[in-house]
């Protein structure tokens, strides 16, 4: 079991801790990795990371259950606040664009399904919001993480560094996103009625 350092806890002005627990996901079809983080005020630590190994032999649906069991299994242990998932990388291999595309849809529903707000993060934007830098190496986005989260050493697996790079960069990003709400139209819908109910001087009258 991998220890990791902590941070020093921020306090909001009535000298409670603010916290926020991120679940960071690296979605795949033979891997996935997961990092759980804690966020106090502007202080992060880790809390977990590690990676979930698929049966190669498997079909790809039974790949497909596992991660969404997995993912809840994660969710109903660390009970995180929101889940920051890494978006797909287009390349020229559509079957495996479309697997990739379903695990992390299956990851992303088992999230959904536990009511936690959901982001996604181009490989880019994480890599830039870790580095500074959008074309950094694993190596380069590794050795960062060390000093962002003070810590000795990193997860063996590349998949579980990478899904907590994922969960930094939200961490970074500081955004307040709204939690699910069933029944409840998303943050983004909007309509004329709204608009102009919203907005009566930008409204012109004939």
């Amino acid at each position: 079991m991998e220890t990791f350092k902590s941070r020093p806890v921020a306090f909001t002005m009535n000298g409670q801790p603010r916290e926020r627990v991120i679940l960071g996901i690296d979605p795949g079809t033979t891997v996935m990795g997961y990092g759980v983080l804690l966020e106090e005020g502007r202080s992060a630590r880790l809390l977990d990371a590690g990676a979930l190994r698929l049966n190669a032999a498997h079909d790809h649906t039974l790949k497909l259950r596992e991660i969404f069991r997995f993912t809840q299994a994660l969710i109903d242990k660390h009970h995180p606040d929101e889940l920051a998932i890494e978006a797909q990388f287009f390349g020229k291999n559509v079957q495996s664009m479309l697997k990739l595309g379903r695990a992390q849809g299956v990851a992303i529903a088992a999230a959904l399904n536990r009511d936690l707000a959901v982001v996604e993060y181009a490989p880019k934007r994480v890599k830039q919001s870790i580095t500074g830098n959008g074309n950094a190496t694993k190596e380069q986005v590794a050795a960062m993480l060390l000093s962002i989260l003070r810590l000795a050493e990193l997860p063996a697996s590349t998949d579980a560094t990478d899904a907590v790079a994922v969960a930094v960069c939200h961490h970074f990003a500081a955004g307040t996103v709204a939690r699910p709400t069933r029944h409840a139209p998303s943050r983004g819908t909007s309509d004329w009625g709204s608009f102009v109910r919203n907005n009566p001087e930008r409204v012109k009258k004939g």
